[in-house]
């Protein structure tokens, strides 16, 4: 029994810092920590279904490879960054997968576990800015202290809905998650996660199954959701804006903000405001200049968008850029609309789950099912699996292998 308990913590421990690494924005450190991991855990057995999932990102991979046998002048630690980039889904659904083992009693404890470990991480960066670096506003707020945390929400709903998940934890220890994970988590200020957690509500709630009581559900939140837009809109909450402003003014431009078809370079606001649908216009439009192979197979390994003027991005001033904020024009850049369609039935994966006679089963596929609406917005405006802080492929590979494990619990 020690044995087995030694194992668990190890591999617990392994998961936590897989989860925590991505959040200290070093992604050679999260490529290699994911890689080592990948190797020292590797199982004698895959399940056939799960090769068929990593293999559509493996395939985006290989167009990308082969259409670059055909560029001239490819820069050689460009091709190799952009492999390690595309690698990344592959890394994070094999090292969860393979990381969900028997020696753990409840795999939902240690996800549960894990996500309260990032919250008090996360909190304490925030407390230590706070006093020494008096952040008072969100922009320094979220540069010191995240984005986002696709994983702490999803650990949230898990939380919320505990008896389902059948946690086996403490309801204080629960409720003192709960609060934890949820200051953490809103204090990221980033919209998709507030997004993310509507979704995944509404599909562990079943009202993704189209009835009458899900028409109106849908319905009573799209007409508050107007009512509240218009609220803020009419408010005219101000760019440059401190506190809950801010806040207001994100989500006054959020509408528009990746849909626009017109961006003016030169009207700096306009060009802030609007830069995510300013690069999906460049990456069509230099596709497109590029004929008809580069879009059906993109411009491989090593391409770049010329954003025709110098951006300040994270740490310096680019002009030319290997990936997007959008998951889908990153994918269409690489491997062209073919790519864009694996990427697309990669996504679709969650959405084709079959009923279970064992309840977990059904609650994960659930939570499966709010993934795959979730996905289309975090592609549209964070990159998806390809965000490089992204720790959602881990969790899933985990859930991933931990369906399988209670599937086959079901006597034959």
């Amino acid at each position: 029994m020690s044995t087995k308990v030694s194992k668990a913590f190890l591999y617990h421990a392994l998961f936590v810092i897989c989860v925590a690494v991505p959040y200290i924005n070093i992604y050679e450190l999260t490529f290699a920590l994911w890689s080592l991991t990948v190797f020292v855990t590797l199982r004698e057995k895959y399940s056939l279904s799960f090769l068929q999932y990593i293999g559509y990102f493996l395939s985006i991979l290989v167009i990308a490879t082969i259409v670059a046998f055909f560029q001239k002048d490819l820069n050689s630690y460009s091709v190799i960054r952009d492999i390690t980039y595309l690698l990344k889904p592959v890394l994070g659904l094999t090292a969860g997968y393979q990381l969900c083992k028997n020696y753990f009693k409840n795999p939902m404890d240690v996800v549960v576990n894990t996500a309260a470990i990032i919250a008090v991480l996360h909190l304490g960066i925030i407390t230590h800015a706070y006093i020494f670096f008096h952040v008072r506003n969100i922009n320094d707020l979220r540069m010191y202290g995240g984005y986002f945390s696709d994983f702490e929400v999803y650990a949230l709903i898990i939380l919320l809905f505990y008896k389902k998940f059948e946690l086996d934890l403490s309801k204080r220890r629960i409720l003192i998650y709960i609060v934890l994970i949820a200051v953490s988590s809103a204090l990221y200020l980033a919209r998709t996660n507030f997004i993310q957690l509507v979704i995944l509500f509404l599909a562990m709630s079943g009202y993704f199954v189209i009835n009458r009581k899900s028409i109106i559900v849908f319905s009573t939140l799209l007409a508050l959701s107007l009512v509240g837009y218009a609220l803020i809109y009419n408010s005219n909450p101000q760019r440059g804006a401190k506190g809950l402003e801010a806040l207001f003014y994100k989500i006054k431009i959020a509408p528009f903000e990746p849909f626009k078809t017109k961006v003016d370079k030169h009207d700096w606001v306009d060009f802030n405001d609007n830069y995510r649908s300013y690069e999906n216009i460049q990456t069509v439009r230099q596709v497109s200049n590029n004929g008809w192979k580069a879009v059906v197979f993109g411009e491989g390994l090593g391409s770049q968008i010329d954003l025709k003027t110098r951006v300040w991005l994270q740490t310096s001033f680019m002009r030319y850029i290997p990936f997007l904020h959008n998951g889908f024009m990153t994918v269409f850049l690489k491997s062209g609309l073919l790519g864009v369609c694996l990427y697309l039935f990669a996504i679709a994966y969650f959405f084709r789950s079959k009923q279970s006679n064992v309840p977990l089963v059904n609650q994960i596929n659930l939570l499966f099912v709010g993934t795959f609406f979730f996905l289309f917005v975090s592609n549209w405006v964070f990159v998806g699996f390809y965000n490089l802080f992204d720790t959602k492929t881990l969790l899933l590979g985990f859930l991933i292998a931990y369906r399988e494990r209670l599937n086959k619990s079901i006597p034959s």
